[in-house]
């Protein structure tokens, strides 16, 4: 019987299924930080549990970091108090964490794939949304709520219904100046921010597999953002070369053995999915967001819509976010001011992200009225960064290297946007107030977001390439 990469997965980690219910899934990988996971912890303690497999859990600290002199006490007093009870949790249940001073510490979901523990064919799970990233490499990976934590810290098990499944097809070569952040939010602007809402989605076509790693990582990572379950792309030889090597990749035998498992995870020729969507690479152009959520999004050559072009059912909602957003219905997006630039998340901080940036800015000044922040995603993106030199680049164009963290992705640490100022964001979400109260963001790709800290206005990056 033919099956989709998703099924392959899924079948192969199901342990029973529940008649007329949800099915109980293994888990292959649990990854936590510090923000979902003392309650988790608390609820273990509580009834006297101890994590089932620690082995199969890697934390690290993340969200709460201050970005600038990690090498001292955290100053708000929650961060530091989660942190701290991260450390604790960690060393009574035997957990590896990576935490400040580590040289492995980093966003989640990007020391996963940089260390190899993030390969094919696993089901992953974090108390992060985000986790679909790790789909990028070929298998399940969602986030979950602080209850379903603490579910699988005690019996490496969760309960899960099987989504409805949908394959979007991206074919064709893609423009100058456009990349995979642009892609997404092309797709994302076409559907909606609820248009996957209870499917898995399989990302597939000749444009996506010419996609790095990284780049297929920043495609998955926000397929949360179209309401999807999980995104996934098969593996490929690709994949395979970007994990063999890495400090927890499998060795020798066990790397032969993996290969020929990976190599069957790829949807079959006559796999059915329940929706499918083709797209035309040709048509994405760099993209950019105006609203209040990933979904309001246009080519940076476009223009707001005009209060006709909008459906009546969200009218209501689409003036709201421009009032809060500042912006005219119908205005063309280019040339907008912007205050601040920020070059991160675990969207766009990986080396590939701040290598285009540097080769983009080198040689040139930011604008006087913009600020830049430029945050890795991990202590290695940082200390490859330096190695190449890409921080001098940074230094040179006026750009503050910040040292890891989730940082201004939201506003949960000192990393915060000022009220009422704009700021082009590589991150994944816009929401109000995500990067601070009152907050004004618009998502890019980072090279569109370099253009926007040269020019100091939303621009096309095209004409400066």
């Amino acid at each position: 019987m033919s099956k989709t990469l998703f099924e392959k997965i899924w079948d192969r980690h199901i342990v029973k299924t529940i008649d007329g219910g949800p099915s109980v899934m293994y888990i292959d990988k649990h990854l936590i930080h510090e923000v979902t996971s003392p309650q988790a912890f608390s609820g273990l303690n509580k009834r006297g549990i101890k994590v089932l497999r620690p082995k199969q859990i890697v934390a690290t600290a993340d969200h709460n970091v201050p970005t600038i002199n990690q090498h001292l006490p955290i100053k708000e007093e929650l961060s530091r108090l989660q942190v701290e009870a991260l450390k604790k949790n960690c060393l009574e249940h035997g957990i590896e964490l990576y935490g400040l001073g580590h040289p492995f510490q980093g966003i989640v979901h990007v020391i996963g794939p940089e260390l190899g523990i993030t390969q094919p064919g696993m089901t992953i799970v974090c108390g992060d949304s985000h986790t679909s990233t790790h789909g990028a490499f070929g298998n399940i990976s969602f986030g979950i709520g602080t209850s379903e934590v603490e579910m699988v810290m005690a019996t490496q098990c969760l309960l899960q219904s099987k989504p409805k499944l949908m394959r979007i097809n991206v074919e064709g070569a893609l423009n100058k100046g456009v990349m995979s952040k642009d892609i997404v939010l092309y797709i994302i602007s076409m559907i909606s921010a609820s248009g996957t809402t209870g499917y898995a989605v399989e990302f597939a076509g000749s444009a996506i597999r010419s996609l790095s790693m990284e780049a297929r990582m920043t495609i998955c990572n926000m397929s949360i953002e179209m309401g999807a379950r999980c995104g996934m792309i098969a593996p490929d030889e690709t994949t395979f070369n970007y994990i063999k090597g890495r400090l927890f990749a499998p060795k020798g035998k066990e790397w032969d053995e993996k290969i020929a498992y990976w190599s069957t995870l790829y949807s079959d020729k006559d796999a059915v999915f329940d929706k499918e969507i083709n797209i035309n690479a040709s048509d994405i152009e760099p993209m950019i967001t105006y609203g209040t959520n990933p979904g309001m999004g246009i080519g940076v050559s476009g223009h707001i819509p005009a209060l006709n072009e909008v459906a009546d059912q969200e009218k209501n909602h689409f003036e709201k976010s421009l009032q809060y957003m500042g912006l005219q219905p119908g205005a063309n997006i280019k040339g907008k001011k912007v205050d601040y630039v920020f070059i991160g998340s675990c969207t766009n901080s990986r080396i590939e992200d701040l290598r285009m940036v540097a080769s983009f800015v080198k040689g040139k000044k930011k604008a006087d009225n913009v600020q830049v922040w430029v945050v890795p995603g991990s202590k290695q993106v940082e200390k490859q960064a330096i190695e190449e030199g890409i921080n001098k680049v940074f230094e040179e164009a006026g750009f503050n290297l910040r040292q890891p963290g989730c940082s201004a992705c939201l506003g949960m640490n000192e990393d915060k946007i000022p009220a009422g100022k704009y700021c082009i964001s590589t991150s994944n979400r816009n929401f109000e107030g995500r990067q601070g109260p009152n907050a004004r963001t618009m998502l890019a790709s980072p090279l569109t977001a370099a253009a926007a800290a040269i020019t100091g206005e939303v621009s096309d990056v095209r004409e400066l390439i």
